[in-house]
């Protein structure tokens, strides 16, 4: 897959940090932009105290429907102003629904990219990493603040423990591992055995990559008593990754999502630039 259109989310209550993020990805990938402005809607009010609060509800879906088209009119002009292509569009969606139509949106992108502004944004972030994981099929990028982000990453670490969002993880960013300097392929506590990662841990994973031109190594790493996040997060800072390649694990249950001990931690507080697919 080659990125040739970039979607970023923002909202009325965020700057501009995550559109430039963008922007500059997109030109450096020669990428068109898109740009969904979502505003999260409160639900209407149901029972015997919808009527004592009906005019109220309204005012303020009217207040936030002008926020919008306020929002998207000064993401225009931001555009306008660039050198690159882009467009925009607008979501005011109930927050129980509006992964869902981030995910739809994310369908037609090859990558969803959520910046430092979108990362410390609460329920929009939520919403956002999940449309993007659960809704679109297509990878999501966080870059946490004061990271570098690039597409052209020359330094990339790849979490693998033989699963199949990993190997989904892989599939989506084989353009950016070919064109590396260094691929890490690391293992954390692996497991030998035909039902776990193979008689030499990584070396299957290893091969598949070297035929699509990847130089890579694999490392095996011992946890030491460490969680899996802790040990991922000092070996890319100890090996300087650029770009961090990692399945996202979970499960969407009666519209909660339930995400894996990793990946939670990851989206908390990335340490680098994290690419995540499932």
């Amino acid at each position: 897959m080659t990125f040739k259109t970039i979607l970023t989310v923002t909202s009325p209550g965020l700057g501009d940090t995550d559109l430039k993020l963008a922007s500059a990805l997109c030109e450096e990938a020669g990428a068109h932009l898109a740009v969904l402005v979502v505003v999260l809607a409160a639900p209407p009010p149901i029972g015997g105290y919808a009527a004592m609060v009906n005019d109220a509800w309204l005012a303020e879906r009217e207040a936030d429907q002008k926020a919008l088209e306020e929002r998207m009119q000064a993401v225009s002009a931001f555009l306008a102003a660039s050198a690159i292509s882009a467009d925009v569009s607008g979501e005011y969606r109930e927050t129980a629904w509006a992964d869902e139509a981030i995910g739809r949106r994310g369908r037609h992108a090859d990558l969803t990219v959520l910046g430092p502004e979108g990362l410390s944004s609460g329920e929009l972030k939520d919403k956002v990493i999940e449309g993007a994981l659960f809704h679109s099929g297509k990878p999501l990028l966080l870059v946490p603040e004061g990271c570098t982000a690039t597409l052209k990453p020359r330094r990339i670490m790849i979490a693998w423990d033989s699963r199949i969002e990993a190997s989904q993880a892989i599939a989506r960013s084989l353009p950016l591992l070919a064109h590396a300097d260094q691929v890490r392929l690391v293992l954390v506590d692996p497991v030998e055995g035909e039902e776990d990662q193979g008689a030499e841990p990584g070396a299957d994973a290893a091969t598949y990559l070297a035929r699509h031109g990847v130089k890579v190594t694999v490392d095996r790493l011992p946890s030491q008593g460490r969680t899996v996040a802790s040990v991922l997060s000092q070996h890319a800072t100890d090996t300087a990754a650029d770009l961090l390649v990692m399945g996202a694990y979970g499960h969407s249950r009666l519209r909660q999502r339930i995400f894996g001990g990793v990946t939670s931690a990851m989206i908390e507080k990335p340490p680098l630039p994290v690419l995540m697919a499932r």
